[in-house]
C-alpha cells in the first residue's frame, strides 16, 4: 500500500431548517455550494418532509454522496414552526461513497432535549463528523458535556475532520476539552484581518426573529491526526439574488490529508 497527499475542500454550514423563506433559501444554498464545489460538507438543521430531504436534493444536484441522521426528539423544533410533520437533522455530503456511518446522541437533560446529534461517516481518505450542540441559553455545563462526548466519539485512527455548529466561541469553557484533541482550522490558517463571525455577522441579516445582535464565531472545522490546513475562509455570507441563504455563515477550509490508497 502506498500513501499520497490529497487536497480536500471541507465546508460546514447550519442551514436554518425550515425557517424564513425556506424555498428561496434552498436555491440560494445550492448556488453557494455549486460555486464552491466542496469535497466534504457537514450540514446542520437539515429538513426532511413528505418524502423529500434537503441533503438528498443537494447531493443529487451536486453529484455527491450523502447520509443524514434525523433528530430523535424533534417536537421542540416543530412547535417553533407549528408543523408536526417536518423532521430535522444533521447531514454529510461527500464526493466519495460513505463506507461506514454512526450516530451519537449528545447528552442533555430531559427538559432541554431536542435530539442534538453527532453524525460520523468514513468516506474517502478521512473520518468525517458533523455535530450540533445545544443552543439553549445558560447551558455551559450541558455544552461542555456534549463537547467532551463528541471528542471521545471523534477519536479515531487516521485523519479526522470534525465540523459543526457548537454554539460556543473558540476560547469558551465548553470547548476546552475538545481543543485538547483537535486543531481549530480557523486559528491555524485564517488571515489576521479576516472576518470570523458566523453568527449575526452582518447588520443587514434579516433573520433575527426578535433577538438582540450577538456576533460570534460558533461554527467550526477541526482537524485531528495527519493533515495540514492550507486556507480557511467564510462563505454564504452574502445574499444570492437578494436572498440570504441562512442565518449562519459557512466555513470553508482547504486541507491536505494523507490518502492511504
Amino acid at each position: 500500500m502506498t500513501e499520497g497527499r490529497v487536497a480536500v475542500r471541507v465546508m460546514t454550514w447550519n442551514l436554518w431548517w425550515r425557517f424564513g423563506p425556506w424555498r428561496e433559501r434552498q436555491k440560494a444554498i445550492l448556488s453557494v455550494l455549486r460555486d464552491l464545489r466542496p469535497d466534504l460538507v457537514g450540514l446542520q438543521e437539515v429538513w426532511s418532509a413528505d418524502g423529500e430531504n434537503l441533503a438528498e436534493w443537494l447531493a443529487t444536484e451536486l453529484d455527491l454522496h450523502w447520509t443524514w441522521a434525523p433528530s430523535p426528539a424533534p417536537d421542540r423544533w416543530r412547535r417553533r414552526i407549528d408543523d408536526p410533520s417536518i423532521d430535522i437533522g444533521n447531514a454529510i455530503l461527500s464526493r466519495w461513497p460513505v463506507e461506514e456511518r454512526e450516530v451519537l446522541r449528545l447528552p442533555v437533560p430531559p427538559d432541554l432535549d431536542d435530539g442534538r446529534l453527532g453524525l460520523y461517516a468514513r468516506t474517502g481518505p478521512v473520518s468525517f463528523i458533523t455535530a450540533h450542540l445545544t443552543s439553549a441559553p445558560d447551558t455551559t455545563a450541558v455544552r461542555t458535556e456534549q463537547a467532551a462526548a463528541l471528542a471521545e466519539f471523534a477519536r479515531r485512527e487516521g485523519t479526522v475532520i470534525v465540523t459543526g455548529d457548537f454554539n460556543a466561541e473558540s476560547d469558551s469553557e465548553e470547548l476546552s476539552q475538545f481543543r485538547g484533541h483537535f486543531r481549530d482550522a480557523w486559528t491555524e490558517a485564517a488571515a489576521p484581518a479576516a472576518p470570523s463571525a458566523t453568527w449575526d455577522w452582518d447588520p443587514a441579516l434579516p433573520y433575527r426573529m426578535g433577538r438582540t445582535r450577538q456576533e460570534a464565531r460558533i461554527d467550526y472545522v477541526y482537524l485531528g491526526g495527519p493533515g495540514s490546513v492550507r486556507d480557511v475562509s467564510r462563505a454564504g455570507d452574502h445574499p444570492v439574488d437578494g436572498i440570504w441563504p441562512s442565518d449562519h455563515a459557512a466555513v470553508v477550509v482547504e486541507l491536505t490529508v494523507t490518502d492511504p490508497t
